[in-house]
């Protein structure tokens, strides 16, 4: 029905047709922007909400406020310093001044005369002197009563019974 109409209309009458046209696209615009007046207004609604809920979780906060009671504890120590290695920053000149130490390092031990005739021995007698001595493998081989455990043998052979 709408095509037939508009094909029954003439050139002439084109003027008017495009003022509906624009009157069209100006009620379109009219629309959009309530819709987005709207919207706005709802965010901001929305906002006002989340703030009041903030202030009242941070009202129920304060009323969990012990730092009051903080005169009346004892002191604590210190806080221990942390490891100077967690500091440690890598970057190119660092990672240079290490190479450079730890290639030293690497030629002295091997220049050693001790690691030279028994490299095994020599890494073994080094970890034994500079390695903190574990209390764990002390307790394994000790018994309760102070004597040392003695290894039972063991045989996967055949055993002979006396009779």
């Amino acid at each position: 029905m709408g095509k037939s109409s508009k094909s029954s209309k003439s050139k002439p009458s084109a003027e008017p047709e495009s003022s509906t046209k624009a009157d069209r696209k100006f009620e379109k615009k009219l629309q959009f922007y309530a819709k987005v007046r709207d919207t706005v207004a709802s965010l901001t609604a929305k906002k006002a909400i989340k703030k009041k809920k903030l202030r009242s979780r941070q009202k129920k906060l304060k009323a969990y406020d012990l730092s009051s009671l903080s005169e009346f504890l004892p002191e604590l120590k210190a806080p221990r310093q942390p490891n100077p290695t967690a500091e440690f920053k890598v970057n190119c000149k660092s990672r240079k001044k290490l190479i450079l130490k730890e290639w030293k390092q690497l030629s002295t031990v091997l220049n050693h005369p001790a690691f030279q005739a028994e490299p095994l021995a020599a890494i073994r007698q080094h970890i034994e002197s500079t390695q903190p001595v574990s209390d764990e493998k002390q307790k394994k081989k000790i018994n309760k009563n102070g004597s040392k455990k003695k290894k039972g043998k063991t045989s996967t052979g055949h055993q002979s019974l006396d009779i």
